[in-house]
Formats: C-alpha cells, sequence, structure tokens
C-alpha cells in the first residue's frame, strides 16, 4: 500500500495546481517560472544526486541507446501518419507523441515502487531519452515539417494552417546556402547545449568514464533541490493544464493518446524478451517504457503553436494512465 501513495500524491499535486490556477491564486502565465525552475534547477540537481548516489555501470549505456531509439522511432511514424493533417495539428501529435517523462514522473514513481536502485535504470534510460525530448523531437518535427523555430508557427505562411506542412524556403546562391546550413547547425548545437538537463547527462558521462569522483558534500547541497523534483513539475503541469474546449481539441488529445498506448506496449514488450538485462532490470525499463509525455513537449508546445494547456492537458491523462500501467506492471511482473 505504502508504493501507492507516494504516485497517488504526485497526481493530486497536479489537480492541486489546477485547482489554484482556476481559484486566480497562480495567474494563466505563473507556470512558465516553474519551468525555469525544473528545467535549469531541480530536475539537473535530481540527475546529479542519482549519478552520485548510486553505481552506475558503463555496461548500461545499452540502455541509454535502447531509450534514444524509443524517442526516435514514433516522431517518422507519426509524421508519415498524420500526412493529411494540418500542419498545427501535425505539429503538436508530433512533439507530444514522441519522448517520456523520465526525471519528473518516473524517478519518484520507480523509487517509490522498487527502490532509490531502480534510479540507476532510469537514469541510464533517460540520457538516450534526453537527446529526444530535449531538442531531438523538437529538430525533427521543426524541419519535417519546415517551421521556423525563431516564430510562432500562426505567424509563418501568412497563418495559413490548412496546408499540411510549410513551404520550404531553399536559397538559390551557394553563399546562401552554405550560410543557412551553417546556421541550421549552430541552431542544432545550441538547442542541445543551452538544455541544462542535457549538459548535465552529458557532464556525468564523462565523470563516469574517468573515474573522477565527485565530493560528498555535492549530494548534500543537491540532495534538498532534486527532491523537490516531482513536487515542483507536478504542480506545474497542473498549472499550465486545461481541459478542451472544442470537440477538435479532444480529438488532438485523444489522437496523442491512442498513438502513445502501442508504442508503449511495442517498447515494453521489446525491453522485456530482448534486452540481456536481469530481470530487475528489464521490470524498471518496461515501466519506463508506459512513461507519459515528456514535460519538454509543453514547453515546446508553447513556443511552436502557443498551446502549453493541451499539451499540459495531455501530459496530465497520459500521466494518470502511466501511474495505472506502472502500478499494474510493478505487481505482475516478477523481478
Amino acid at each position: 500500500m505504502s508504493g501507492l501513495i507516494h504516485p497517488i500524491t504526485l497526481l493530486a499535486i497536479v489537480f492541486v495546481g489546477y485547482g489554484f490556477k482556476r481559484a486566480h491564486i497562480f495567474g494563466e502565465k505563473d507556470y512558465r517560472i516553474l519551468q525555469r525552475i525544473v528545467f535549469n534547477l531541480t530536475l539537473p540537481a535530481a540527475i546529479i544526486v542519482s549519478f552520485l548516489t548510486n553505481p552506475h555501470d558503463p555496461g548500461l549505456l545499452w540502455i541509454s541507446l535502447f531509450g534514444l531509439a524509443c524517442g526516435l522511432i514514433p516522431t517518422p511514424i507519426l509524421y508519415f501518419l498524420s500526412r493529411r493533417k494540418p500542419v498545427n495539428e501535425r505539429a503538436f501529435l508530433m512533439l507530444n507523441g514522441a519522448g517520456f517523462n523520465i526525471g519528473n514522473f518516473c524517478f519518484p514513481v520507480m523509487q517509490s515502487m522498487l527502490g532509490s536502485a531502480s534510479l540507476v535504470t532510469g537514469a541510464m534510460f533517460d540520457m538516450g531519452n534526453c537527446v529526444v525530448v530535449a531538442a531531438g523531437n523538437n529538430l525533427l518535427t521543426q524541419r519535417l515539417l519546415h517551421i521556423d523555430p525563431d516564430r510562432p508557427l500562426s505567424e509563418q505562411n501568412h497563418g495559413d494552417m490548412t496546408v499540411t506542412r510549410l513551404p520550404r524556403i531553399k536559397p538559390k546562391d551557394r553563399d546562401a546556402r552554405r550560410l543557412a546550413r551553417r546556421a541550421t547547425i549552430l541552431s542544432i548545437a545550441r538547442s542541445f547545449l543551452t538544455s541544462v538537463p542535457f549538459d548535465t547527462y552529458l557532464l556525468m558521462i564523462v565523470l563516469m568514464f574517468t573515474g573522477v569522483k565527485l565530493p560528498g558534500v555535492v549530494v548534500d547541497v543537491l540532495g534538498p533541490v532534486g527532491d523537490a523534483n516531482g513536487f515542483c513539475s507536478m504542480l506545474m503541469v497542473g498549472m499550465l493544464m486545461d481541459f478542451p474546449n472544442s470537440r477538435r481539441e479532444v480529438s488532438q488529445a485523444l489522437r496523442v493518446v491512442a498513438c502513445r498506448i502501442p508504442f508503449a506496449v511495442l517498447f515494453a514488450l521489446t525491453a522485456w524478451f530482448l534486452l540481456p538485462y536481469d530481470a530487475p532490470t528489464r521490470k524498471a525499463i518496461v515501466m519506463l517504457c508506459m512513461a507519459p509525455t515528456a514535460v519538454f513537449a509543453t514547453l515546446f508546445s508553447d513556443r511552436v503553436l502557443g498551446n502549453a494547456k493541451m499539451a499540459g492537458f495531455c501530459l496530465s491523462v497520459t500521466a494518470v494512465m502511466g501511474m495505472v500501467a506502472m502500478t499494474a506492471a510493478n505487481y505482475l511482473i516478477p523481478a
């Protein structure tokens, strides 16, 4: 029973955040403050504490590659399946249909269900997943749909969202093409390197391979900050969540959920039957595959579509589904 209390509490925090927003205790845009706190402070602290308090075997890096594959595979498939939809709906589906909420959701849930040792598996999986959610999925969506990342989608193509993707603007002369390629490379590098969670994982991988040990005082300092990650993340989700206002928005949310379920089942079965690890590790990976949409999806949906509220609703719905699925897996799968 104790293993259920913590996950249920996390979901309750979502509805507390939503209730406070409806009561005007929080403003409509206050969630952006917590976004910056989570992405730049509490999540990086949780990652560092996980690495410093649990032994990380470099042989587990295969889990990182599996997490990378699970994050990347859905996007081109969703691009193909949504080829007849308007560009804004395609972008929303691709941004919210791929990637997993590991650090903000699975870390606290798995710690309560499987113990702190499971955070090692979670961190290794999230190293690959972070490449996707921190920048990769957003960049891939922009490139496939020809979206300009520096302007909201509503300001592009004269506001015409009836097209399935925006027209590609290709420079005609050689110098312009060279400058465009350089700008693209710099944009990709900037997207990754300005992501504090991604940089944190990169640093911890370097420390892991070089054998450099950070002093124990780092855990003492960052521990309380990392412990606040679950609370801040779930409160942020509640603050940005809103319920659909139209049948079209309901359809968008259902489409995201309907696409995530088969991918979760496929990845979970692959992890359990094909990965060469012991039962507790494979069980942890199965539960990771059931994680909800990434918190980064709300950030990119806000920047590109101005639709953070619907992204927050999708995150909340998939969080409830993920909680149920992870709880069932915890009791049904032998370790």
